[in-house]
């Protein structure tokens, strides 16, 4: 699927000019970078630990505080997800039983979402597989990912 990774980062596209601007260069590179680390995480966070990256991300963040416990918003701008998507990833976290939500105290607007002695122990044994394979991805060749035999 990722084959051509390198070379479609490289398609020269400007109209009029037929070359590509170092900005546009950069974006797919990022783009491409992005991919990969993505789908990187997600097998191998799925495989041995049963989380998806945005899953383990959400738990990295609440692991972070001192009651870990925050409001959703708080999680939505520190995870960079929709409303919807994170509230679907704290449903799926929830149902594991790795995450408890409440109705907030102070503002009975909010809901508050707290990590469960099971979700800090989750997210400390996946740990060391995210920064696994953060360091053997974030500054390596681009390679294709996502095939599941890679």
């Amino acid at each position: 699927m990722h084959d051509n990774v390198a070379d479609m980062t490289e398609t020269k596209v400007s109209a009029g000019t037929g070359e590509t601007s170092a900005d546009v260069r950069e974006w797919r590179q990022l783009l491409a970078r992005h991919a990969d680390l993505t789908c990187a995480l997600d097998r191998e966070l799925q495989s041995g630990h049963g989380l998806g990256m945005s899953e383990y991300e959400v738990l990295e963040r609440l692991a972070n505080l001192p009651d870990q416990s925050a409001k959703v918003q708080q999680i939505a701008g520190s995870v960079h997800l929709s409303q919807s998507a994170l509230s679907r990833v704290i449903g799926r976290l929830e149902a594991a039983g790795l995450v408890e939500r409440n109705m907030c105290p102070e503002d009975r607007r909010a809901i508050s979402v707290c990590m469960t002695e099971k979700g800090l122990l989750r997210q400390r044994e996946a740990q060391p597989t995210q920064r696994r394979v953060l360091a053997e991805r974030l500054h390596a060749p681009l390679i294709k990912s996502c095939d599941p035999t890679d």
